[in-house]
């Protein structure tokens, strides 16, 4: 493309009557499936609020997976690392394949068994004490705000900017709102339905994006042969400065050790840290397999999102690639000045490699689709993420304030913390924006490589290991986190070098890649760990039953650590007085009014109470014997007859595939 003409090079394409219907439509048919699930929600009480009734099928458990991972954030992040690198970053991708066979096999039956909602809370029920429940809740909190949530928002107004050359902010809060609807108000069970829907709209635009993006450039073979040309005509060839030429292993998933961009040691090790993290211990995957049914749908679900993680490489990284092809003096821009003016970014423009693929390929109609499956993408990213927080802070956190807080109280303030957190994200944006080369996802992943490395280590004890302790557990964890912290504050202090300049940071930050630190970070906290608890008292085996792998299965009962025992007796006496006063007031309230009670509210109070969100608790009792059979029935991880097989099969059949396509683009 010609950079004569400025103001005419780089205009934005708007979108076409028929596009803005395609977005309308989506939008309400969203919005409506949303407040059918939320209509189905079991709003009264937190188990149904925040982990849907534990009913959910392996389809819908498999597609959340999916949508909850891949929001707009991956769409941009995947294709604008891919244009300025090439393939190596869809090994995040392709060893989720393998991660979510982990999460299924072998972490779900530990969380489950364990009785638990939350992995902060795991933490505590496995190891005791307090401090380790509230430091894993507060840094997840902080990984969502400054990494998922914050990222997922930028890229889809990044998004919208390109398409309609709206206000940033103002496109933000568009969505935020459309986003919110029917997140505060419908609970996990509502956020799993629209991910389903969302998935298929997902796939669908991706694929036929794909198709179109192939033909356009000429096939496979046309793109290996012209994607190393895709060198911007604004850059100065006269210098030997090598920023923005593409590196010449750009088909390749293997780079060599000492290379700028994913090294293979980080490739192998490192991006398999961060992976089994995310993928096995952070909240907002983990809760969509504990809202799984049984055990059958757990491992249904890990492996239709394993089927899933597949196709990022061919719909997301190879279009991202051909964008660069397509419309080189755009996305990839060298010049600062002409960055500004193409992607209001001095840094680069790499991410809107994928966004312009739609506006410029897509006719009328389906540049519609494709702007609704990214909404969609970014909807779905946001509602597990906000869902996920909220559940965190009311379970790990209020609850910790507040031990006589009832369950009304705990969902209305899980709703309101959504609403906080909402603001804090989008504050944290202007940051985002600058970081780490205008990479998207190479900003999240290095974000994530400085606090979840301790984190993978201590959940891999914990399951594995039942020697570690509490005091193992936590001091590794603060080791870790101090190590991290000085890396982070190095790599923001210093920033990145932009494509020219020399690179004068110290050797710690240029030559040690973020990967290799992730893995150099993972053993010192997994040393320390293992370390501290050997020389430390270790725990009594009767506080371990059903909360590791070799005791999940275990009929003993469980003894519980004094911390828990204290804190239920205090919440139990707290809520049963708060709760008798309140039923003597509402009897005497009924009373007056004739014995009006709950089924009987007015048809506006009734409406008021579904906008919210709020259900008014059920008064049904239960017996002692009827709970433990709920509480076994919820803890179960019992398998039997031939599904046992049709999910193990499965399983082996998607590592074998997945294995080829390592070995095929290594």
């Amino acid at each position: 493309m010609s950079t004569g003409n400025t103001n005419t090079a780089f205009k934005k394409a708007g979108l076409d009557t028929p596009d803005i219907i395609v977005v309308i439509v989506f939008i309400i048919f969203v919005l409506i499936v949303g407040i059918w699930a939320t209509w189905k929600t079991q709003r009264g009480n937190v188990t149904g609020y925040f982990l849907a009734g534990r009913d959910m099928l392996c389809f819908a458990i498999g597609a959340s997976l999916f949508s909850s991972n891949i929001g707009s954030g991956s769409f941009e992040g995947l294709a604008g690392t891919g244009a300025a690198s090439g393939i190596a970053v869809a090994s995040y991708e392709l060893n989720g394949l393998f991660c979510l066979l982990v999460l299924g096999w072998l972490f779900v039956p530990v969380y489950i068994a364990s009785g638990v909602y939350t992995m902060p809370e795991y933490l505590m029920k496995r190891f005791g004490g307090n401090r380790l429940q509230l430091y894993m809740a507060l840094l997840s909190l902080i990984i969502y705000v400054f990494t998922k949530i914050s990222a997922d928002i930028y890229a889809g107004a990044i998004f919208i900017l390109q398409a309609v050359n709206m206000d940033m902010y103002l496109a933000i809060c568009i969505l935020l709102v459309v986003t919110a609807i029917y997140t505060v108000s419908g609970g996990l069970r509502a956020v799993i339905y629209t991910d389903t829907l969302q998935t298929v709209i997902m796939v669908a635009g991706a694929l036929i994006l794909m198709g179109i993006s192939f033909n356009k450039v000429g096939g496979l073979g046309a793109l290996y042969e012209k994607y190393p040309r895709a060198i911007a005509s604004h850059k100065d060839n006269s210098t030997n400065d090598t920023g923005g030429i593409p590196t010449s292993r750009a088909f390749h998933l293997f780079r060599p050790a000492d290379a700028d961009q994913l090294p293979w040691p980080g490739n192998v090790l490192g991006v398999t840290i961060l992976s089994l993290w995310y993928f096995c211990n952070d909240q907002v995957l983990v809760q969509r397999s504990l809202a799984a049914k049984n055990m059958y749908h757990v491992k249904g679900g890990s492996i239709l999102a394993g089927y899933l993680k597949i196709l990022p490489l061919f719909t997301i990284v190879f279009p991202g690639m051909i964008s660069r092809v397509l419309f080189t003096d755009e996305v990839g821009c060298t010049d600062p000045d002409i960055c500004e003016m193409v992607c209001s970014n001095r840094v680069g423009c790499t991410n809107i490699a994928y966004p312009k693929l739609v506006i410029e390929l897509l006719p009328s109609g389906l540049k519609g689709l494709m702007l609704a499956s990214m909404i969609a993408a970014l909807m779905s990213s946001l509602t597990s993420n906000f869902n996920s927080a909220a559940t965190i802070f009311t379970i790990d956190v209020w609850k910790r304030l507040r031990f006589s807080a009832t369950e009304g109280e705990l969902l209305i303030v899980g709703r309101i913390f959504i609403l906080i957190l909402m603001g804090v994200s989008v504050a944290w944006i202007p940051i985002l924006q600058a970081s780490q080369g205008a990479q998207l996802f190479v900003y999240i992943q290095s974000f994530t490589g400085y606090f979840a490395p301790p984190i993978l280590a201590i959940f891999l004890l914990a399951v594995l290991w039942e020697r570690t302790n509490e005091a193992g557990a936590f001091w590794g964890l603060m080791i870790g986190l101090v190590v991290g912290l000085i890396r982070m504050a190095m790599d923001f202090g210093y920033g990145s070098p932009a494509c020219g300049e020399e690179d004068h940071r110290p050797a710690v930050i240029s030559k040690v890649h973020f990967l290799h630190f992730t893995v150099i970070l993972f053993v010192i906290s997994l040393v320390a760990m293992i370390a501290i608890s050997m020389v430390t008292k270790p725990i009594n085996r009767e506080h371990l039953i059903r909360l590791t792998w070799w005791t999940r299965h275990s009929k003993e009962s469980r003894e519980a650590f004094p911390e828990e025992e204290v804190k239920r007796l205090k919440s139990f006496q707290n809520c049963a007085e708060e709760n008798g006063e309140k039923e003597d007031e509402e009897k005497m309230k009924d009373e007056e009014k004739g014995g009006m009670d709950k089924s009987h509210l007015p048809a506006w109070r009734c409406f008021i109470n579904l906008i919210c969100g709020y259900e008014p608790p059920s008064k049904k009792s239960i017996s002692e014997e009827e709970e433990k059979e709920r509480m076994k029935m919820l803890t179960s991880i019992e398998e039997r007859g031939r599904w046992k097989w049709v999910v193990n099969i499965n399983a082996i059949f998607l590592i074998v595939v997945g294995v080829f396509i390592w070995s095929f683009f290594a």
